[in-house]
């Protein structure tokens, strides 16, 4: 068995996934409505981006798909998955990386992904 040595960009992909699969896991199911929807989006970048290695993010809550889940007796909704527009850069040594959440309605799923890598000059 040949072993390979890990890499910074192994090391960037991993941080990176387990910073959408926490953020996903950590909110998903949060009370929103439209007045606060915008101080969840700010919330939860905050939260993400004091993480080790976290260069960036930006998370967008679908207000349309917000909307067609509103409660009419109370108001709210939960925050689901689906909602979720979320994009995070990762610098890991020499690597950086850009990964994604958004809903794929092909697959009725929000959908994570690899959007770029980068080797850069440390």
């Amino acid at each position: 068995m040949v072993q390979k040595k890990v890499t910074d960009r192994d090391n960037a992909l991993f941080e990176a996934g387990i910073k959408l699969g926490a953020l996903y896991h950590q909110f998903t199911g949060s009370p929103v409505n439209l007045n606060t929807v915008s101080s969840l989006e700010q919330a939860i970048q905050e939260s993400i981006s004091v993480q080790p290695y976290v260069e960036e993010i930006s998370v967008k809550i679908d207000r349309d798909m917000l909307k067609s889940k509103l409660s009419n007796k109370f108001g709210y909704s939960e925050l689901q998955g689906l909602m979720l527009k979320v994009k995070i850069t990762v610098k890991y040594g020499s690597s950086k990386v850009k990964v994604g959440m958004e809903y794929n309605p092909d697959l009725n799923y929000p959908l994570m992904r690899i959007i770029e890598t980068e080797e850069i000059n440390v």
